[in-house]
């Protein structure tokens, strides 16, 4: 299969390609796959260190209102088609997948010119405006939830088939998460983190609650701060007279690139919520305390978060009443709790679409295969 992959602008857009890609190449050797976006985005970066072809095409976000920026968008998004109509020139693909995000609109909108079979995929409860535009030419949409299929047209394809998570993810077990974080397997696991910039109201509140959560015992703490933020945690906790030194149960990280030692070693993860990340701790059947990010757009991490909640996997804190006494009730609460942890991280698990991969590109093949 000749497939080219769309999306970016965050990682959430991004990931899921790249799961897909890897689970490509592993199971067609006669897999050609090439990713296009944004030169200045995320996705130049990841793709690269990925080991995947990219190409990089002009692209700017829609405007809701219209404004001047509205004609530079018209602009840079026409000079991107006719990038984009070049590029599959010259690559054939067989199919275009779209991941989301406005990086993907030039590409998808080119192969719709030239009848090249389309699937996209939508990560979020609800979805972006970008993938609601595009699914008119999409030969199907794929979902991570049912709840999205309301947000499409009657007539647009549609299944359900999860979000793809990274292979890694199923190759790590509890104790070798834990023996390689230097932690106890006697202990329950907290594994706090806010993504690789780091979320300053969730540190906030695990720097009030430090306190209490480290007099715990049977507790342990991972804390990943995020890169801007690990200097800041560091220096409010050793206002707070803790000598992390003298506290084994706690590890402090600005980030982890081997995240899947830490979610292995998890018994309960506290972070916000993408739909990337929600994937990954419904796949690997995690209980989690999620506190969306407020601002993201249509508030989708709050409806990813609830539609967690409403299944009885998660507890959700919205940002504006978080509160460090909140964040760590809640935490001992549910650590001092086994049969309601363990019920989570059951519910959790049911959530979870381990074989999304295998779905996607099953509609990627069938896209093909009814051209």
């Amino acid at each position: 299969m000749r497939l080219l992959i769309a999306g970016g602008g965050t990682g959430g857009h991004i990931y899921p390609g790249i799961a897909i890609a890897r689970h490509l190449t592993l199971t067609d050797k006669n897999a050609a796959i090439t990713f296009v976006g944004t030169k200045n985005g995320m996705e130049a970066d990841l793709v690269v260190r990925e080991g995947f072809t990219f190409r990089a095409i002009r692209a700017q976000g829609w405007s809701r209102k219209i404004s001047i920026k509205t004609l530079s968008m018209l602009l840079n998004n026409s000079i991107g088609v006719l990038q984009a109509l070049n590029i599959i020139r010259e690559f054939k693909p067989d199919v275009v997948l779209g991941t989301g995000g406005y990086v993907a609109a030039p590409l998808v909108f080119a192969a719709a010119l030239l009848k090249i079979p389309i699937v996209l995929h939508e990560q979020n409860a609800v979805p972006g405006i970008t993938n609601r535009f595009l699914s008119r030419w999409a030969s199907k949409v794929a979902l991570s939830f049912n709840e999205s299929k309301k947000f499409f047209p009657s007539h647009v394809k549609m299944e359900v088939t999860g979000n793809p998570v990274r292979e890694a993810l199923f190759q790590v077990d509890k104790k070798e998460g834990i023996k390689k974080l230097n932690l106890s397997e006697h202990k329950k696991t907290v594994l706090v983190f806010g993504g690789s910039r780091g979320a300053r109201r969730i540190n906030d509140a695990i720097i009030e609650g430090a306190k209490n959560l480290l007099s715990i015992d049977k507790l342990q703490l991972i804390h990943l701060t995020g890169q801007d933020d690990y200097k800041y945690v560091l220096d409010q906790l050793q206002k707070k007279g803790i000598q992390l030194d003298l506290n084994g149960n706690i590890v402090i990280k600005p980030y982890l690139y081997e995240m899947e030692n830490a979610l292995a070693a998890a018994d309960l993860v506290v972070c916000r919520a993408g739909a990337t990340t929600l994937a990954e701790l419904t796949a690997l059947g995690k209980a989690s305390i999620l506190i969306p990010y407020p601002y993201a757009t249509d508030n989708h991490q709050e409806k990813n978060a609830r539609a967690l909640e409403a299944e009885g996997a998660a507890y959700v804190i919205k940002d504006s009443e978080l509160t460090g006494k909140i964040l760590t009730d809640l935490i001992i609460k549910l650590i001092e709790d086994n049969e309601l942890l363990s019920r989570m991280a059951r519910n959790s698990r049911k959530l979870g679409q381990p074989d999304a991969v295998i779905r996607i590109v099953k509609c990627l093949r069938d896209a093909v295969s009814n051209r």
